[in-house]
């Protein structure tokens, strides 16, 4: 096989102009050729022009020979990579190999689990999707919130309701693992090559069944409305576990629970396991039109029927404050949604449909927060994102409204009494107030510095009509399941193993699945399989 990078054509070519290229850069003639695109992504950056930017894999007759004829360096060997062999362990237990949860993390747990003969209990707290999606979808119709199925709880986890965002920052051959498996279950194949691949709440939501579904096939349990209520130790080793008043034998446990199990948090703390507080982030969701961030970074072809809805990614660095902002988990062309697990409470995020087609654009806009913003002790985060919850909910007037204020009144910090262009996307419905008065000075100073400095890099990121919606305060987890490096078991249990964005190690649905992966990789090369 030839791998060959930075093939490029321009906006206006197709399919058979690359592959045209492909047998020019190969000194191709009539030769038999197939290739497989590895990596597609959108050249931008200078004026007047745009081009698509390949990566592709080509199979062809005598590979070595074409080599030795072609010095360039984009052009090369590949080689697949050959799988590590996961050996399993010897260590007996008694009971079952448990998952708590059926977020990313724990459902690529679970798979790995079942697919290496473990059959393991997966166990969620909240409803499957099917029920889950009609729970949620009243809650932004009518404002009733059901504490135990919501956007934070049930099948799928938090990332069920959001962009299906599947961009990652690490560099981990599991990655493509957890792609295929994606792609196996029903997401486009597209997420297998694009550079900034999404599945859209819609399609990931028939994608976590057909997961639940294999898994089962493979040997799982799979139990809904189970919650983890305590857990057991004997000589220092999970020995087992509490699920709706029911004592279960466990000779492991993979804790994927997400960063919202709250009550779950404080069950493990005061059964002693290690937990920290760790730094996170919060701040407002912010919503441009579409079309502005469309012309911002496609200029003249922001109408073109080849590019989709454009993202970004912005950073902010406060030298006066010491502090970072950014922006988080961009939707193009969605809603920004409720997210509150609990009562009088409100939370807010994002998500996108897989077509993206919506009126307006929506971020997270960040500032960073650390434990020296707490008061002591391992669960101090989980107070203060509390204590903003609050305050939003009453902004909002209750019944889950949610505060907004438009970006030039934040600025001067006014109290929005008429909405302009952009028209808040959030239901059930909103309030207008001024959210300078729901962080500290220095958070807010940050955010409003932030906004600014932004608006340098994206045109229009202070557009005057952009809507601010409060608050955002679950970008991650408040707090760190402390784990071994080597072996994944929690530092004060043996057999326990934190994983994914819940236990303080992964951001994103990629990286918890790769985490929950990992989590059950390590596990696996330790127990024996139970039956």
């Amino acid at each position: 096989m030839i791998l060959i990078s930075n093939l490029k054509i321009g906006i206006e070519d197709n399919m058979q102009d690359l592959t045209f290229k492909i047998r020019k850069k190969l000194k191709l003639k009539d030769q038999r050729m197939q290739y497989k695109i590895v990596r597609e992504s959108i050249d931008a950056r200078k004026k007047g022009k745009i081009d698509f930017v390949y990566q592709v894999l080509v199979e062809v007759d005598n590979p070595d020979k074409i080599l030795k004829s072609i010095k360039d360096p984009n052009v090369k060997e590949y080689k697949k990579p050959e799988p590590t062999p996961l050996k399993k362990g010897h260590l007996k237990k008694n009971g079952r190999v448990l998952v708590v949860g059926s977020g990313p993390a724990g459902l690529f747990a679970a798979y790995t689990l079942a697919e290496n003969g473990y059959k393991p209990i997966l166990i969620e707290r909240g409803k499957c999707i099917e029920e889950r999606s009609d729970d949620v979808e009243r809650f932004w119709r009518d404002g009733i919130l059901d504490p135990k199925s919501n956007v934070q709880f049930g099948e799928g986890g938090a990332g069920t309701f959001s962009d299906g965002k599947l961009t990652t920052r690490i560099k981990d051959n599991r990655v493509s693992d957890v792609l295929e498996i994606f792609h196996s279950c029903g997401a486009p194949e597209e997420i297998l090559y694009a550079h900034k691949p999404h599945i859209g709440t819609d399609v990931l939501r028939n994608v976590v069944i057909n997961m639940r579904k294999r898994i089962i096939e493979m040997g799982a349990e799979v139990r809904f409305e189970s919650m983890l209520e305590k857990i057991e130790e004997k000589d220092g080793h999970i020995s087992g576990a509490w699920i709706n008043s029911e004592y279960i034998e466990v000779s492991a446990l993979i804790l994927a629970i997400g960063h919202s199990a709250r009550e779950t948090y404080k069950m493990l703390d005061d059964f002693g396991v290690k937990i920290i507080a760790k730094p996170f982030a919060v701040g407002f969701r912010v919503e441009h039109p579409q079309q502005m961030v469309n012309r911002a970074q496609y200029k003249e072809f922001y109408n073109h029927p080849r590019l989709g809805a454009a993202d970004y990614q912005l950073t902010y660095k406060s030298d006066k404050y010491e502090r970072s902002a950014y922006t988080f988990c961009m939707c193009p062309g969605g809603l920004v949604i409720g997210s509150s697990s609990d009562k009088d409470e409100l939370v807010v995020n994002g998500m996108s449909y897989h077509a993206r087609n919506l009126e307006n654009a929506n971020s997270a806009l960040l500032v960073s927060v650390s434990p020296k913003d707490f008061k002591a002790g391992a669960l101090s985060g989980i107070e203060f994102q509390k204590k903003f919850e609050k305050m939003a909910f009453e902004l909002g007037g209750g019944k889950y409204k949610a505060p907004v204020q438009r970006v030039e009144d934040f600025l001067k910090s006014e109290k929005t009494k008429a909405i302009g262009r952009v028209r808040p996307s959030y239901n059930p419905g909103f309030t207008m107030t001024d959210l300078s008065k729901v962080y500290d000075k220095e958070l807010t100073n940050t955010l409003k510095d932030a906004i600014l400095d932004m608006d340098k890099k994206l045109k229009g990121f202070a557009y005057p009509d952009a809507i601010l919606t409060g608050v955002e305060t679950r970008s991650s987890s408040p707090v760190r399941v402390v784990r071994d490096e080597l072996t994944f078991e929690s530092e004060s249990i043996k057999g326990l193993y934190p994983s994914g964005e819940g236990a303080g190690y992964a951001g994103g649905i990629v990286s918890s699945a790769v985490d929950g992966i990992k989590s059950a990789q390590a596990l696996i090369a330790k127990y024996q399989p139970q039956v």
